[in-house]
């Protein structure tokens, strides 16, 4: 498991360290930093692929991520010029510096770095990785295909652009982790415990994928169950937005097995609160079991399906560490502070930082407030 990330000039954040557990929240406002903590690690995913890590440097546009040039990742007022990132293990470590080039996309990988090259054999470089950026898949028909996302790194696409298809190549599987199996799920298979799980975000739900060879494209419809049958099929241009982007979070979290490394932005994207309450639930659940995520989210209910699970033993508190990320106006440099938000046995909170959902606090306020 990735216990430690540490940056240093990486930019809005001057010089942290990120202890993770194995569900670990990144909250904040807007432009805070939540992203950057994610996008360190996608860097060094996407540099190893292609092959100029450890060796040459750090790739700052591909597959994962675009962050532009040199000066678009340095700290504004950086001291030094150099970006380092840190990752530890529990046996190997990477100590990466590189050096400053302001007007390219990669920065060149500094001769102090320390490296293990053990290190990538961890999850974060290997086939159990799985992002899932906050622009996810619109709803549509047909999905593009991938044999070698689907069948050998059994991905979903950092867009979950080949969830379509790798449902339709892996439905049949069982699960892996049975504290995951739904109770109302008549098999182990992942598409009959998908239809569970969804059915919990909306009544009813059934997924139907299908490839299709000869167009080279894979079809996704949904049913819904009604007292005596299923309706006829809906494309997901008729179900509005919330399953369809969902369907790769909940995919992803069914499909994972304990040493898997998931990164997931805005879970909660276009989801009723009671669906929202349901992913945090089965976070909590895979997290308890070995897989290990992070997650950008800006959803209370995420937040307290979480602080539910902990209460309800679904997850160790030991296993769950939440961040809050926000920035001084007053002080001269756009530098984010980072707290360390702790959740007790009973899923209580230690403490709560101005701005750390506490919105629905202050509304209620403004409305009992007398004219």
């Amino acid at each position: 498991m990735l216990n430690l990330l540490s940056l240093e000039n990486f930019k809005s954040i001057k010089d942290e360290d990120f202890e993770l557990a194995n569900l670990t929240l990144f909250s904040g406002f807007n432009g805070m930093g939540k992203s950057s903590a994610l996008q360190s690690l996608l860097l060094l995913r996407q540099s190893f692929d292609k092959h100029i890590l450890p060796s040459i440097g750090l790739s700052l546009s591909g597959e994962f991520v675009n962050l532009g040039n040199g000066k678009d990742l340095l700290y504004a007022y950086a001291e030094n010029e150099r970006i380092k990132i840190e990752t530890c293990w529990d046996d190997t470590q990477l100590i990466l510096n590189f050096d400053y080039d302001e007007n390219s996309d990669m920065q060149p990988l500094n001769s102090s770095s320390i490296v293990d090259k053990d290190a990538f054999k961890e999850s974060l470089f290997v086939a159990n990785f799985q992002y899932l950026s906050a622009e996810r898949i619109s709803p549509k028909s047909v999905y593009d295909v991938s044999e070698y996302a689907v069948n050998q790194r059994r991905t979903l696409g950092a867009k979950g652009e080949y969830t379509a298809h790798f449902l339709s190549q892996h439905g049949d599987e069982n699960i892996v982790i049975s504290d995951m199996l739904h109770v109302n799920s008549a098999t182990k298979t992942l598409i009959d415990n998908l239809n569970a799980w969804m059915s919990e975000i909306t009544p009813g739900t059934k997924v139907i994928t299908r490839l299709i060879p000869e167009i080279n494209q894979a079809s996704l419809h949904y049913q819904f169950a009604s007292a005596s049958e299923l309706t006829n099929k809906f494309r997901p241009e008729n179900t509005g937005f919330g399953l369809t982007y969902v369907l790769p979070v909940v995919t992803s979290l069914l499909s994972a097995k304990p040493g898997d490394l998931l990164l997931i932005e805005n879970p909660e994207s276009h989801l009723h609160p009671s669906g929202q309450s349901v992913i945090a639930q089965m976070m909590a659940i895979a997290s308890q079991n070995g897989v290990q995520i992070l997650v950008e989210t800006h959803s209370d209910h995420i937040l307290n399906g979480v602080r539910g699970a902990v209460k309800n033993n679904k997850i160790s508190q030991d296993n769950v560490i939440v961040y809050f990320l926000s920035r001084d106006i007053n002080s001269e440099e756009h530098e984010v502070d980072v707290e360390k938000i702790e959740i007790d046995s009973d899923g209580r909170i230690d403490r709560w930082p101005n701005g750390f959902f506490d919105e629905w606090d202050k509304s209620l306020n403004t409305l009992l407030e007398g004219k």
